[in-house]
């Protein structure tokens, strides 16, 4: 359930995003590092013509000074921030991580995407303060 009148947001471009995921799964298997998935889910996604951009510098603003910084895996037509894992299974602490990239970003929806030696799995996330 991604709000109270149960809708998705961004369904379709999530669709894409996930989708291409398992295609890069389904090609490569289990077994290579987080930038060798990231560089086959650009490929991937190259096929939807979306503006994409990866290694996303987000700054951290405390009223005018930029206090922190984070780099988003890959963002999709400036509305949903993806972050790739490589683990066995997925720990708060990696949900975790998402949040702070999200609100510094203004982004509405994040996917957390990990590729396990089962197969791909994802967590959709939101951020309420959008």
């Amino acid at each position: 359930m991604d709000t109270a009148e149960n809708t998705l947001v961004f369904p379709e471009l999530s669709y894409q995003v996930v989708g291409a995921a398992f295609d890069v799964f389904n090609e490569l298997g289990w077994g290579y590092k987080e930038k060798v998935y990231e560089q086959a889910l650009l490929l991937e996604l190259q096929k939807f013509r979306l503006p994409i951009r990866s290694q996303v510098y987000i700054p951290l603003q405390y009223k005018e000074n930029i206090i922190g910084k984070f780099f988003a895996d890959i963002i999709v037509d400036d509305k949903i921030l993806i972050e790739l894992k490589i683990v066995s299974q997925l720990g708060y602490v990696h949900i975790k991580q998402i949040y702070p990239y999200l609100k510094a970003a203004r982004f509405k929806l994040g996917i957390l995407i990990y590729f396990t030696k089962d197969g791909v799995k994802y967590r959709r996330i939101l951020n309420p303060e959008v």
